[in-house]
Order: C-alpha cells, then structure tokens, then sequence
C-alpha cells in the first residue's frame, strides 16, 4: 500500500445548508521528526520543521453549531462541559474564524474524543484538526487543504499534521517577514513515501494527565535547556535524512532516524532547569523490550511525544510479534497497533 493519503479536505458549505452546522472527524498523529517548542507563541510557529505519521485510531469527532441567539461559546467534551484553559482555547480559536469569516454568531461545540486527553497521545492534534474542518464549514468558509492546515496550526501546531492522512511534514517557516507573510509559510502537507507498510505499536503505560502541560514544558526546554538549540539544528538534518528514507522506503532508516529524534528531544527536557521528565519506570521498560526485539532480527524503533507512553514503529508483517512483546513487558499496560490513517474530513449532518 502507498502511504501517502494525498487527498485532502476542503472545508466548506457544498450546499446552503452546510453553513450554521457541521460535523468533523480527524485522528492524531505520532511525530518522527519532533516538534518541540514555539518562536511565536500567537501565530503558533515552530522553531523546526516535523514529520508525522497520521493513525487510524483514536478518532475525534466533532460537531460546531452556530447559535444565533448565544452570547458566549459553549462547548462540551465527552459530554461534559468545557471549562477553564480548555474552554479558553477553543472560544480563542473560534474567535479566529469569525473574524476570517466576519461573523460574531457564537457557537456550540460538542466533541467526542476517543483519545487519552494530556498523555502525549496527540489529543490536541486530532481535536483542533477535526474542529478547525469543522468551525470553517459552519461559518461558511471555504478553505483548500493547505488553508485548513494553517487554520489548525493556531489551535494545536501538531494539529495542522493531522488535516493529512499518512505522513506529512508541518513546514516551520520563514523568521522574517511581516505576520501575514510568517503565518502563510507555516503549514503542512503530505510527504509522498514508498511501499513500506508500516505500523505504529502504542503503548499505553499511563493514559492520566501530564503532571507537566507541553505547552510549559515546551517554554521551559526553549528558555533553559542547553541543549535545545544543537538538538534543533540536527532535527533539521534528520529531517532530510527522514524524507530521503521514505521516498525509497527503507523502514529501518525511518526508524533509526525517529528514535534518535525522539531520545534526542527527550535529553534536551532532562536539560532543562528544572529538568522535566516524562520517561517513567514503565517507559524504559518498554525502551529495553524494543532494543531486545532488534537484537532478535526484528525491526523496531521507539518513538516518544510528551508524556510516557511509547509508539513503535515496525512493519506491518512484524506488528503482532511486537505487541506482543511489548505486552510481556508491560502487562499491566494497553498495547494497540496502528497503522497509517486518513485525513481530517466533513461527515455528512446524522453521519
């Protein structure tokens, strides 16, 4: 199979009645080239560029209905009324559209998230991917993909990956320039890559909320770590090395490139001052598993966001050796394979 998934959204009324109410579904995506830290807190920029792999599990799905008659936004996840930051972001982000759209109808959000929220399981991804195709319908807008990457960017950077199924690279952008000119460079787009059907082990040794948030981690690793600025400088290298291996589909170079990102982003939170650590007992159990599968023949290659949880990268053929022992070591942890998934998209109203 290919992986590119090279079809994308375009978010927007097909007919008269899509403006006012739409309904969204979009998926996380793992990073094998890392994002870590922002040079723009507002426009949402990243100091490198990243690659990721969009999954076909965990799926967001989430609906925006305009109310006429509100005087705030209102918005509900899993059932239960959004407050606090979360809230905050998401009438933020709505903001942002009603002024593309020159609109001030309030809106009402109601999400279903099948993804373990503030466990480094890219909850944010899915959620402001699958809301930003979803806001720009129902305030009528009509957005290319690129357009729509851009918009998802404001609510979750990693958000902008998840608009495209497969892999995708989130270009980070020129440093100069005006806004406008800075905000248009900064998007993401599929990454074409060969026959190398892959899969993605997820395990889930703790699915709780970060003790850290990765928006303070981030800000921390940026102002206080001496090793950020030489791990940014190799992730750009890593970068190419990474698109170079996928358009000749060799996995085990897009795995020995994504695990040395992932521990190098790691070392540079460890770094930091005071460090943070998202590796527990149960990570670097999971960590020696996968260097004891290689050691037996098998291909396989750990890749870490923020927070404990390990994704392995294999292929598809290997992924049921690799659960499995994956599972042995981490019995009491959830281990599920992924393979690589579709882009954000509109559901049809009652879908």
């Amino acid at each position: 199979m290919r992986t590119e998934h090279s079809t994308a959204p375009v978010a927007g009324p097909t007919g008269h009645s899509a403006a006012g109410g739409a309904t969204a579904v979009a998926h996380p995506n793992i990073a094998l080239i890392k994002y870590w830290g922002k040079r723009d807190q507002r426009l949402v920029l990243p100091w490198t560029s990243s690659l990721s792999m969009t999954l076909d599990l965990f799926a967001t799905t989430t609906r925006v209905r305009l109310d006429p008659a509100a005087g705030h936004d209102t918005a509900a996840l899993n059932g239960v009324p959004a407050t606090g930051e979360t809230l905050r972001r998401i009438t933020a982000f709505l903001e942002l559209v009603r002024e593309t759209a020159g609109s001030g109808q309030r809106a009402v959000v109601d999400t279903e998230n099948t993804v373990p929220t503030g466990a480094g399981l890219a909850s944010s991804a899915s959620g402001f991917a699958a809301l930003a195709v979803a806001a720009a319908a129902a305030y009528g807008l009509v957005l290319d993909a690129t357009a729509l990457s851009r918009l998802a960017r404001r609510g979750s950077g990693s958000a902008s990956r998840s608009v495209f199924g497969g892999f995708a690279v989130w270009h980070a952008g020129a440093d100069t320039g005006t806004a406008a000119e800075r905000d248009l460079g900064s998007y993401a787009e599929p990454v074409p890559a060969a026959d190398i059907d892959p899969a993605l082990v997820v395990a889930v040794v703790n699915a709780g909320p970060k003790a850290v948030s990765s928006r303070e981690a981030m800000r921390r690793t940026v102002d206080t770590s001496p090793l950020f600025r030489p791990w940014a400088a190799s992730s750009e290298d890593d970068l190419a090395d990474m698109r170079a291996a996928l358009r000749r589909g060799d996995i085990d170079a897009v795995g020995e490139i994504a695990e040395r990102n992932a521990l190098g982003m790691h070392a540079t939170m460890l770094a930091a001052r005071p460090a943070v650590r998202y590796l527990s007992p149960a990570t670097v159990t999971v960590l020696d598993s996968v260097l004891q599968l290689r050691r037996d023949g098998v291909a396989a290659y750990s890749t870490m966001d923020a927070g404990p949880n390990v994704k392995v990268l294999c292929r598809r053929a290997d992924a049921e050796r690799v659960a499995g022992a994956v599972r042995e070591a981490v019995p009491d942890g959830t281990v599920l394979v992924a393979g690589p998934g579709p882009g954000a998209r509109l559901l049809s109203e009652g879908a």
